[in-house]
């Protein structure tokens, strides 16, 4: 048995996130035409309105655990994308970036300090707890939208699965999506 990798839960949060983005964005893309946009009760007005928060604080957060300088232009457009398949791009380009960052990261890296770009003063936080506050962050938005997606044509797809070699057979069509396999999900 080897050690114990103290970032491996890192990854493995990041890969359930690409995950549970793919079936998110792939019950979302059966919606009948006006589901998408129209005005529903949640914390944001629609499930698009929803999915571009997602995005655009995804934008933010990577950016600066990326050590980048986009900040808060992250957030000069509130829905930059109106259709559902752009918006999914995006989202998947920015969770291969979240994947990438985890993939790399040490116990020395993810104790770094990490500046956050605020209104008028800089945040500075330690990486892990950038992580964190992310991923409760994207699981709490998912959330929202599958509860939305109760009142659409589409049922709700099962976002409450974890990383676990028991759920395997629950995921090919998304590995797929993803174009990973099973090895890398387990390491």
């Amino acid at each position: 048995m080897s050690a114990f990798d103290p970032v491996r839960s890192f990854r493995k949060l990041a890969y359930n996130n690409a995950l549970a983005n793919v079936r998110l964005h792939r019950a979302c893309a059966a919606l009948l035409p006006g589901e998408f946009e129209a005005k529903r009760v949640s914390f944001f007005p629609s499930i698009k309105a929803t999915l571009n928060h997602i995005l655009t604080v995804d934008w933010f957060y990577v950016d600066a655990l990326e050590g980048g300088t986009l900040g808060l232009k992250a957030f000069d457009i509130d829905e930059p994308y109106d259709r559902l398949d752009g918006l999914s791009r995006e989202q998947a380009d920015v969770d291969r970036r979240l994947v990438a960052f985890c993939e790399g990261l040490t116990p020395e890296t993810a104790m770094r300090i990490i500046d956050i770009q605020r209104y008028g003063r800089i945040q500075r936080e330690r990486a892990d707890d950038v992580l964190n506050h992310l991923f409760q962050h994207q699981t709490h938005h998912r959330g929202q939208v599958h509860a939305i997606l109760a009142g659409t044509s589409v049922a709700p797809p099962q976002l409450d699965e974890f990383i676990v070699s028991d759920d395997a057979r629950f995921r090919g069509e998304e590995l797929a999506v993803l174009d990973w396999d099973e090895t890398k999900l387990m390491r």
